[in-house]
């Protein structure tokens, strides 16, 4: 009969080898995400060229078209006066028609393969993006339950207990953590990645712009410039959203009043911040979680409540700080929305175990159409 420390070691090993597993394909499915994005890159690219050789075809095609017209009018002039022309004349004026036509004829059927290559270059197209948000899709998923497996390693059996009690919460960490690397991997690539790609491509035009056409290349230089001057603010934005400078530097309330500062409504509203007591410094971890409480509540105001109006208050009193978060939106039905799962979608868990953590108390009234008010009040002499 095994004991529970052989048990341990087995079931270590067993979840080694699983993550390896998952580490594996994790990587391999990595591979295929930047591959993609590598394809998908270049056929932008080839996208592009192509559909610029198609509006020139068919400037050529409107040119030869409207030459044709008049080489055709000329020689139904000549057919009706055939005999005041030359031989000589009316030979080079045949001549000249049919190459007009010849011409056209072969740069229509350039502008039906160019057109066909554009449509398959398209549809390559919409698979490649399919393929690259299968794959993020994927590593997210494996991340999660890498992440969870990976809590399990150190001393199994005698966590058991632990992770049973603890699982919830657990999970919710997680779940937090996947969907804020998720956001991350979203907001990267839907700017500074895209701007870095298109800055590239930029870079590249101005190199061949030196040998075709250098006057232009100033021209291309400050739009440049500019395309990095924006996918800098996009970055520093990221960063601010990551863990706000500002909260390390001066402290909590700096760091929501420079927050809030940059929100708005979906009326455009500014969001209204009162502040009462003596600005001090807290513990970090406290005013991280603080934070990251108001951050919450707010980002619940401007996606669900459809609020006119908003409004964080801050008190810093000796021993404690309460946080006031009211808006005059939709509101929900409480009782039905603190009890189902759906209050995860409110992001009303997060910010209730943070509270949680940091041995404070909340209160939430609201009904519908009424508006919420979220009230979270927290010691600080720990």
């Amino acid at each position: 009969m095994l004991d529970i420390n052989a048990l341990d070691r087995i079931l270590n090993q067993i979840f080694k080898d699983t993550l390896d597993a998952l580490d594996r394909r994790k990587i391999q499915v990595y591979n295929v995400l930047e591959n993609s994005r590598l394809e998908f890159a270049r056929l932008t690219e080839e996208l592009t060229r192509v559909k610029k050789e198609l509006l020139e075809v068919r400037a050529q095609v409107d040119d030869l078209s409207y030459k044709g017209k008049k080489a055709t009018l000329r020689l139904m002039e000549i057919k009706k006066n055939f005999n005041k022309y030359t031989d000589e004349v009316i030979k080079n004026v045949y001549d000249h028609t049919y190459n007009l036509q010849l011409e056209i004829f072969k740069l229509g059927e350039k502008e039906k393969a160019l057109e066909q290559q554009c449509a398959q270059i398209e549809k390559s197209l919409q698979q490649f993006r399919e393929t690259v948000a299968r794959a993020e899709k994927i590593i997210a998923q494996v991340g999660v339950v890498y992440s969870f497996l990976g809590s399990g390693l150190n001393d199994l059996s005698s966590k058991i207990g632990e992770y049973r009690q603890a699982q919830h919460l657990a999970l919710s960490i997680i779940k937090a953590q996947e969907e804020e690397r998720k956001r991350l991997a979203r907001e990267i690539h839907d700017s500074p990645a895209q701007s870095m790609a298109n800055i590239v491509m930029r870079a590249e035009y101005c190199l061949k712009l030196l040998d075709l056409d250098p006057a232009k290349v100033r021209e291309e230089l400050v739009a440049l410039q500019e395309l990095v001057r924006m996918s800098l603010m996009d970055v520093r934005k990221i960063i601010f959203d990551l863990r706000p400078m500002v909260l390390d530097d001066l402290g909590l309330v700096p760091a929501i009043k420079r927050y809030l500062s940059d929100c708005r409504l979906q009326n455009e509203h500014p969001i209204e911040f009162l502040f009462f007591g003596q600005p001090r410094r807290l513990d970090t971890s406290v005013e991280v979680a603080l934070f990251r409480i108001v951050q919450e509540a707010v980002t619940n105001i401007r996606k669900h409540a459809q609020a006119n109006n908003a409004l964080v208050k801050v008190e810093v009193l000796e021993n404690k700080i309460n946080i006031h978060i009211k808006d005059d939106g939709l509101g929900f039905e409480q009782d039905k929305v603190m009890v189902e799962r759906s209050a995860e979608g409110y992001g009303l868990v997060g910010i209730r175990e943070r509270v949680q953590l940091l041995k404070g108390e909340m209160s939430i009234t609201s009904s519908p159409g009424n508006g919420t008010a979220l009230c979270v009040s927290v010691p600080t002499d720990y």
